[in-house]
């Protein structure tokens, strides 16, 4: 008999759905070696975020086809070794869009009427109605930071509201923002410009602690900013100092870097202008109902042998395929982390170049990985292999194949993304070695040979003496580590690039350093 284990806490019309064709077992609160344990009896797995599916549940679940979390992230499963082990995982992407997004409206509106601050004194006894007067949304300039489905319908709502929308995305092209009716703009003029700040990032590395002292520092006196997005965007203590010191006029938080909210934060010492809800982005009755509905109807499917509509892995291929192409896969998707990272600007167009005998592997894969390299930066891990297209499509970003089974590069071939955009472009290369090794082969057609790191630094520089020393003493300076070191370039004394891997990130104070010295000509700090 089929059976599905649900180990979270689930809204009853997903566990009707599954009932349809399995026995269905609920079983909330196991412990990691409670369900090692029993996972070998399933053959599916729903899950929300309080079931953490490690590599070792995965390996115990011989029967298991199929896990399903009922949410947007799917970072409590370890989906690298699910895609090893041919097991599908799936999300509900779009589940709770509305939801969060008018979280972020509620709390824009209650920012900008007191409704927190003039409910409780009323409730008090007060009447207190000078002391609560607020300021209309109404002709306001509204910037939106990040432009997926959740900031694209507050965007949608708040144009209608009369509002101004300016907003910045990288991935986002101009034709789309114009057909938002958006206005694109730099993060740091839509700081300037802003009357209220919406974020609606993923939290990556690039992302954590964007919101900091000085882009805090750059807004209006009477800004007010709200975060429903993910916790850790913004500088907590920054945040703190900024309101009571009166840098900004107010702001609204859903989500923080440690959650639940830690007693001693140095947020609950702030006394004025600031709204804490508890994470209830998602938390109404039809977002949970929702995605609920949405991954039982996908395990349903899987379970009867049909698609998932919202596979996170690689849907359609065997374990053998998946297993041939991952190396190829993991290239594809670390040159796009990387060319995504140095070319900053509006991305109009990617151009994947499939190269000697990997014109020869299935395409559609590498492309597809390729993009979800690309727009990770901007999604985090909102983006997978089942909507990395639809995403590209939706942000008006055109995907170019091309195939070269005549070069001779490398010899098992070789795989090229070029990225052009509003600010010029940029194109790398990479390659797989017999070993398994991966490799960067040229970075803007300069050759370099570099392993992938966790950290680099990416410079263009002129080719002079002196140059790569005086980057070193600045490294070493503000203690960074360089592990290795690779310099390319084509003729003596013109252009050059350098690739440093190095031990932790460039903070954005020492990028300004750099940028100082003299012939550096760019600096990318890349976290892959």
């Amino acid at each position: 008999m089929t059976k599905v284990l649900v180990s979270d806490p689930i809204d009853q019309a997903g566990i009707d759905i599954l009932a349809q064709v399995a026995q269905v077992d609920q079983r909330v609160g196991l412990s990691e070696d409670d369900l090692k344990a029993m996972i070998g009896d399933y053959d599916a797995l729903m899950i929300r975020s309080g079931t953490q599916v490690t590599a070792d549940v995965i390996k115990a679940g011989g029967r298991l086809r199929i896990i399903g979390r009922a949410g947007v992230g799917v970072d409590n499963v370890d989906v690298p070794t699910a895609t090893q082990q041919g097991v599908l995982v799936v999300n509900s992407p779009e589940g709770n869009t509305i939801a969060a997004a008018e979280q972020a409206l509620a709390l824009m509106l209650s920012l900008s009427r007191h409704v927190p601050q003039a409910h409780a004194s009323t409730m008090a006894g007060g009447w207190d109605r000078k002391k609560y007067v607020g300021n209309e949304l109404y002709k306001k300039v509204l910037g939106v930071v990040g432009l997926g489905k959740i900031g694209s319908h507050v965007a949608r709502v708040c144009n209608a509201m009369g509002m101004e929308v300016i907003a910045y995305d990288p991935f986002i092209s101009a034709d789309r923002a114009q057909q938002m009716q958006v206005r694109l703009s730099s993060l740091e003029n839509l700081f300037e410009q802003a009357d209220y700040i919406t974020l609606h990032l993923p939290r990556t590395p690039d992302t954590e602690n964007l919101v900091n002292e000085e882009l805090l520092g750059k807004m209006k006196s009477t800004a007010r900013l709200v975060n429903c997005a993910r916790g850790g965007i913004i500088d907590e203590s920054a945040l703190a100092d900024a309101l009571k010191a009166g840098v900004i006029g107010g702001a609204a938080l859903d989500v923080y870097a440690q959650e639940p909210l830690a007693t001693d934060s140095p947020l609950r010492s702030v006394q004025e202008r600031l709204i804490l809800t508890p994470h209830l982005g998602a938390s109404t009755t039809e977002a949970q109902e929702n995605v609920a509905v949405d991954v039982a109807e996908q395990i349903r499917d899987v379970l009867l042998g049909l698609p998932a509509r919202s596979a996170v892995n690689i849907p359609g291929l065997s374990a053998e395929i998946m297993e041939r192409l991952k190396p190829h896969l993991q290239l594809a998707e670390t040159l796009g982390l990387l060319v995504s990272q140095l070319s900053g600007g509006q991305l109009q167009e990617l151009e994947v170049r499939l190269q000697g005998e990997f014109a020869q592997h299935p395409s559609q894969p590498l492309v597809i990985a390729a993009l979800k390299g690309v727009l990770t930066s901007a999604l985090g891990d909102r983006i997978n292999y089942v909507n990395a297209s639809l995403e590209a499509k939706g942000r008006g970003i055109r995907v170019l194949e091309v195939k070269d089974e005549t070069s001779k590069d490398f010899a098992g071939g070789s795989l090229q993304l070029t990225t052009r955009g509003d600010q010029g472009g940029h194109s790398v290369t990479g390659a797989v070695f017999a070993n398994g090794d991966l490799r960067i082969t040229t970075i803007d057609e300069f050759p370099v040979n570099v392993s992938p790191s966790r950290h680099m630094l990416l410079t263009r520089h002129r080719d002079m003496p002196g140059i790569i020393g005086q980057l070193g003493s600045v490294l070493g300076e503000h203690n960074v580590n360089i592990a290795s070191m690779q310099v390319g370039r084509r003729i003596v004394r013109g252009d050059a690039v350098m690739v440093l891997s190095i031990d932790d990130p460039i903070p954005p104070s020492l990028l300004v350093t750099i940028h100082a010295i003299n012939g550096i000509k760019e600096a990318h700090p890349v976290t892959l």
